[in-house]
């Protein structure tokens, strides 16, 4: 696990005043690619590791654009509302106004840091903070439009899977993140570091002091960038690198943490992939990991979904 850890539920970075104008990429954050089975190197050491199913995965993470519909579907569906929640992080316990999300709760086998999660009402996102990128406006939530196709954040890891599960998804394990970002291939007797290849330069991802874009625009040290920003294109003169994995998808590095899927029986942790764009670029290589509580969230935190194979595949 790398040094930064996430302890608490708090904005990481002064982001509420930072507005960047609306750039388009031309990525479509609807479209899933199709990982096949079989092994590929797993972890710093390229265990050779298989997964004996196919799976599809979104190309990029989950956009707020995409997440306001959601939010609007699932209120509509009586699935989620909005109102104030108790939430519990370890010794602490605060009352938080948000969207809020029914969980199953979780078998719970006692080991030595291991917290109960129990059913009930969750918090999937917090409404009055800085940093959020969606508003709620006549009923309604959407996008704020300069961040559509930004990547969603400030939502816990309750707040990722409601929005997996809704759709029928869920979110990818840390094996089948790993597999998506980095191929099967080995080169030079090791596997790929970084999504795109062997090494990382600053038009690469969106991380700490990659001066990217935006950070040139808004003259702030991180931001979120669009997803697939880093597709080989110009934009105002800032030229990016192809930088996709070799299954084609984007910020698999850098720009947000995403959430995992995985329960691990010892612990009430989640676990994160991916790096941010305030992480540095040796955190961006694709076995790093982190953690945090459950009912985290974050400006730099967001998450992608994984499904079964459509059968006209």
């Amino acid at each position: 696990m790398i040094s930064l850890s996430f302890v608490s539920c708090q904005s990481d970075t002064n982001v509420g005043s930072v507005k960047p104008p609306f750039i388009e990429t031309g990525i479509d954050s609807d479209t899933w690619a199709i990982v096949k089975s079989g092994e590929f190197p797993f972890g710093q050491h390229d265990h050779m590791t298989n997964i004996d199913y196919d799976f599809e995965i979104m190309i990029t993470d989950v956009t707020n654009s995409q997440y306001a519909n959601f939010l609007n579907e699932a209120i509509s569906a009586g699935k989620v509302n909005i109102g104030n929640v108790e939430v519990e992080a370890g010794h602490k316990t605060e009352l938080v106004k948000g969207v809020l999300g029914n969980y199953k709760g979780e078998p719970f086998n006692n080991f030595k840091h291991e917290e109960e999660m129990k059913s009930g009402n969750k918090l999937l996102m917090p409404l009055e903070i800085e940093g959020l990128r969606l508003v709620l406006e006549n009923e309604k939530f959407k996008a704020i439009p300069e961040y559509a196709n930004h990547p969603v954040t400030m939502i816990t890891w309750y707040g990722a899977n409601a929005y997996c599960q809704f759709y029928g998804f869920r979110l990818p394990t840390e094996k089948e993140w790993e597999k998506s970002a980095r191929g099967v291939n080995i080169i030079d007797g090791h596997g790929l570091p970084f999504p795109w290849g062997k090494e990382i330069f600053r038009n690469n991802a969106n991380y700490y002091s990659s001066f990217d874009l935006l950070e040139k625009i808004s003259d702030k040290l991180g931001n979120t960038t669009p997803v697939g920003f880093y597709n080989g294109k110009t934009y105002s003169g800032y030229k990016t690198l192809e930088s996709k994995s070799p299954y084609g998808l984007y910020d698999m590095a850098g720009n947000v943490w995403q959430w995992m899927g995985d329960d691990y029986q010892d612990q009430h942790y989640r676990y994160l992939r991916g790096g941010s764009y305030y992480t540095y670029e040796v955190d961006l290589r694709v076995w790093k990991n982190n953690s945090a509580h459950p009912t985290y969230y974050s400006p730099q935190v967001g998450f992608r979904c994984v499904k079964k194979v459509e059968k006209n595949n």
